[in-house]
């Protein structure tokens, strides 16, 4: 069974302006004029959401160059065969535009018949030289086509043509991903255009998908959740939830699967603990407690449900490969053209592998999914699938259905990795839905179109403006240290998201920070986690910035994190504002708000101060039992160690900093249980010098 009412880890009421939906002249929309305008950039990277309308974007980029910049041909590349149909031809003259995209159709390799698959398809490679060697202007191919097309022709064949690469998060800046290494030689020669679009810059691995030294070439252009769903005409809010359950999943899916909802599920993988190995017995038993079976239609290839009041839905199951035929019907059903705007056209979908991203049902309701999928980035893709704008869509919802952990530690272990997971994709959300954020010292003065609320901006006090046009918050921060470098300065305004992505990735920092921390009467500091943990992970992802500017991304990165987890703790306890009841789309302004103007001076030791695990660890509180999270904290204890020489080095360089400011250094046995801990680690670097000179 599951626990007994939804446990929502973030709620994100919209102000439905409109606005994202609204075309200019040209037949653009918001996030399309914002790219078009940065339209003469040799390498582009946009980071736009679901549904903010990217392919679009980049057929008036790509229609552009090819006409008015010199470019000779456009290639545009998809992880999958079905995310093609997004390039399709569109008429854009029609809505105002200078020209129309067209694409031959023996030139979009996506419908050319053969399984999305990794290994070489001569046939495809053969055909990417062919449109090198004439005049046709677009070509649309897989990610794997155009790897081995460049392996076999060399990227020197490529000259002069723009290379557009969807779903960009598939590259990687580890050296065995071939994508992510042949990209890296286009941009050192230098004769390619490179346009590079993504909805969640961000890898399920916590590698950087470009080195620093050539994403510091691209323009970026950002789009934010908070714009896209803030412009919708019709959807209200988005609730996303982890909800834990017993014994088989099967049993418990009930609970969370409401018929009168357009939902995808989609069950957990054969090899994963959730499942119940027969993949094609679940998908039966889901369909059973449903209802009662009528058939398939030999149409679509959807099977037919007689619900017990009587309605008959329709489902399509993608699960099933036993017969390609079958799904291939299904499949084709889904993407029928015909059927884009049609609401009754299926209910359901149920799916493994497939329906994650750039797949396109805009009247999705509920995203369901059974067990932790592969990554951070999968969950932010599947969440995607629900946050399509359609009429009568008011509530989005997505679900993440979790095993409780049981009484073995084996299973325990296991869980706690699940939990674990669910937790930072929710507090990844959060802070990707949240405003940006811009921070300034104390008493820099306003920014332009920033409201500070009444009376405006006071010097001498603490001053937070907010853009509602643009949801952009700006915050002045006593002791703020300020990027001094170009690069530097690009990741506190760019890349926040991105290092706080392989901050709530740290197992070991969520841990301590969840199980461990003070909030629990544990022993971790929030200054282990905010100095010592995310400091680590600005070093080791941007080695190249100096000591300074790594410190600076380190307190913006942890600034953004933990004043989106104070404003949701005030928000969601009503305390953000005086009245009774909060306008909801208020809601976290007032509660950032409330924090900012509730201490005496807003200083990034104060920031440090701040566990940023606690408001998660509530949200947990909530939904599992205290005699489960006893045994998940005992789990988390039998794991500590003596300080490591790392961290041990961290807190040495800290208590150096904390001597000079205060002349002495800290002390042991002293009250302050962070001076404490920085003694403690200068003691323990002292220890380990000492053992490695003993051999």
């Amino acid at each position: 069974m599951t626990t007994s009412k939804p446990i929502p880890a973030v709620s994100f009421q919209t102000a439905r302006t409109g606005a994202s939906a609204k075309a200019n002249e040209l037949g653009m929309r918001q996030m399309q004029e914002r790219a078009y305008a940065k339209r003469g950039e040799q390498f582009l990277l946009i980071k736009s959401p679901p549904a903010s309308g990217k392919s679009r974007a980049l057929m008036f980029i790509a229609l552009d160059k090819l006409h008015n910049q010199g470019v000779s041909q456009a290639i545009i590349v998809v992880p999958e065969k079905s995310i093609g149909g997004s390039f399709a031809d569109e008429p854009l003259t029609k809505h105002g535009f200078h020209y129309d995209w067209t694409v031959k159709p023996q030139w979009n390799l996506c419908n050319a018949p053969g399984p999305d698959e990794e290994r070489v398809d001569p046939s495809k490679v053969r055909a990417v030289g062919q449109f090198l060697a004439n005049d046709d202007k677009v070509l649309v191919c897989t990610h794997a086509t155009f790897r081995f097309a460049v392996e076999q022709l060399g990227v020197e064949a490529f000259d002069n043509r723009l290379i557009a690469v969807d779903e960009f998060h598939h590259v990687s800046a580890n050296p065995d991903n071939k994508l992510g290494g042949q990209l890296a030689e286009f941009i050192r020669r230098g004769k390619v255009h490179i346009v590079a679009m993504t909805g969640s810059y961000f890898r399920g691995d916590a590698v950087a998908v470009l080195p620093p030294e050539d994403e510091a070439k691209f323009e970026t252009v950002t789009y934010t959740y908070y714009e896209q769903l803030n412009g919708y005409d019709h959807l209200k809010s988005l609730n996303i939830g982890y909800y834990f359950y017993t014994g088989r999943y099967l049993d418990a899916i009930e609970a969370v699967l409401d018929p009168s909802l357009k939902t995808i599920v989609h069950i957990p993988s054969v090899n994963s603990r959730e499942s119940t190995k027969d993949k094609i017995k679940e998908v039966e038993e889901i369909m059973e407690y449903l209802g009662d079976w009528k058939g398939v239609d030999d149409a679509t290839g959807f099977h037919r449900v007689e619900l017990p009041d009587g309605r008959t839905i329709k489902i399509a199951d993608l699960v099933d490969d036993s017969d390609a035929t079958k799904r291939a019907k299904a499949l084709n059903a889904l993407k029928d053209p015909a059927h884009k705007n049609d609401r009754d056209h299926v209910d359901i979908i149920i799916a493994l592998g497939m329906a994650k991203e750039g797949f396109d049902w805009i009247w999705c309701e509920h995203a369901l999914t059974v067990g932790y999928r592969s990554s951070l980035t999968e969950i932010i893709q599947i969440i995607g699938r629900a946050t399509r704008d359609a009429p009568n869509k008011e509530v989005a919802s997505f679900t993440n259905l979790i095993a409780e952990p049981d009484a073995s530690e084996a299973a325990v272990v296991d869980a706690i990795n699940d939990t674990l997971k669910a937790i930072a994709a929710s507090l990844l959300m959060e802070q990707v839905l949240a405003p940006r954020f811009n921070f300034t010292p104390k008493d820099r003065g306003p920014i332009e179109r920033f409201d500070y609320g009444e009376g405006g901006y006071k010097e001498g006090k603490t001053n937070v403006g907010f853009n509602e046009q643009r949801g952009q918050f700006h915050f002045e921060i006593k002791g703020l240290v300020e990027p001094k470098s170009p690069e530097a300065n690009r990741i506190c305004t760019e890349d926040l998201n991105e290092v706080i992505t392989a901050f709530v990735q740290d197992k070991s920092a969520l841990e301590r920070g969840l199980f461990d921390g003070a909030h629990v009467g544990g022993e971790t500091l929030a200054e282990e986690l905010t100095q010592l943990k995310m400091g680590k992970i600005v070093r080791d992802r941007y080695p190249e910035l100096t000591d300074e500017d790594q410190e600076a991304v380190r307190q913006h990165a942890i600034a953004a994190l933990n004043l989106t987890q104070k404003a949701k703790q005030l928000a969601s306890t009503g305390d953000a504002g005086d009245g009774d009841e909060l306008r909801a789309n208020t809601a976290l302004l007032d509660g950032v708000r409330k924090f900012a103007m509730d201490v005496r001076d807003l200083d990034i030791d104060l920031i440090d101060r701040i566990n940023p695990f606690e408001a998660a660890y509530a949200v947990l509180a909530k939904s599992m039992s205290e005699g489960t999270l006893k045994q998940v904290a005992a789990v988390i204890e039998k794991r500590k160690v003596s300080i490591p020489y790392e961290e041990a080095r961290d807190l040495a360089i800290r208590a150096l900093k904390w001597k000079q400011e205060r002349g002495r250094a800290p002390d042991i046995t002293a009250q302050d249980p962070w001076e404490k801990r920085l003694a403690e680690g200068v003691a323990a670097l002292a220890k380990h010098r000492a053992q490695a000179a003993n051999g």
